[in-house]
């Protein structure tokens, strides 16, 4: 007789346990689908707002971001990291990953960028910037780097597009040895870190781009803009990655980027649309 009554209550305890469960699984939400995006750092502010707007339309989407300079990410995804759409600000660091590109650009012959997801998104200018209000040595010409005026000038490293442009710049100068002679340039991982050297006074100036320094109004400002012609156009490329899990989402947050709503927000971050 116990025997039958611990067996009722036995059966009676997971038939109540199957209805909590069941209530719990039909009440839980659906689990978000991860959207993984390499973008330069340089568009940071942008993508973060752009993500946000995102949300409200296609609510089952997270974006997760990875920010860094464009070299470094196509470094990360040449070893296997898990990207499904790649933003560049460059199209340097995009033509080694297509194989469709240049085989003298594209020296490996990587394949990493599904056919016919590559477009232009936006562009951009460079500019030199310095303290806010702490422009004492009234450095105001990319000129000024190599006079009395400046002790140390922060530059992107030569795999980052800023200070591939930056190099550009000062080659088109004609004072780009001189510059590297006098041991006065401080070298950064990213834009970003640029901007925070010159913002916190440990250079004297630096070369970013003018979203970067409208973006850190408080704490720098612009000195000068890049000579015209002193550089190549700057052209931020983006694709959809041919490993994506998520093909027909990642096309679709891909065309959001190039809709007029894209345009919209990067242009109020200072970004233009690029020349067709």
């Amino acid at each position: 007789m116990k025997s039958i009554k611990t067996m009722i209550k036995t059966v009676a305890f997971i038939a109540a346990l199957s209805l909590v469960c069941g209530s719990f699984l039909i009440a839980a939400p659906a689990f978000a689908k991860e959207l993984s995006v390499f973008a330069a750092a340089s568009l940071t502010e942008s993508l973060t707002r752009i993500a946000e707007e995102y949300k409200k339309i296609a609510p089952e989407i997270e974006i997760v971001y990875n920010f860094d300079s464009s070299g470094t990410l196509k470094t990360q995804i040449e070893q296997g990291a898990e990207c499904d759409i790649f933003l560049s600000a460059a199209q340097k660091q995009m033509n080694e990953l297509d194989i469709e590109s240049d085989p003298k650009i594209n020296t490996k012959r990587l394949d990493f960028i599904k056919k016919g997801t590559r477009f232009n998104i936006v562009s951009n200018k460079v500019v030199l910037i310095v303290p806010k209000d702490r422009n004492t040595k009234g450095i105001g010409d990319f000129k000024d780097v190599v006079t009395d005026k400046v002790s140390l000038v922060a530059l992107g490293n030569s795999d980052v597009p800023v200070g591939q442009y930056a190099e550009e710049i000062y080659e088109h100068l004609g004072l780009w040895d001189t510059l590297n002679r006098m041991s006065r340039i401080t070298f950064c991982s990213n834009v970003k870190e640029v901007v925070s050297q010159v913002g916190v006074g440990a250079a004297d100036c630096g070369v970013v781009y003018s979203t970067d320094a409208a973006a850190a109004a408080k704490s720098v400002e612009i000195a000068a803009k890049a000579p015209a012609g002193s550089h190549r156009p700057i052209v931020y490329p983006a694709a959809v990655m041919k490993s994506t899990r998520l093909p027909v989402e990642a096309a679709a947050f891909a065309d959001f980027l190039r809709s007029e709503e894209g345009a919209r927000i990067f242009a109020q971050f200072g970004f233009e649309r690029p020349a067709k």
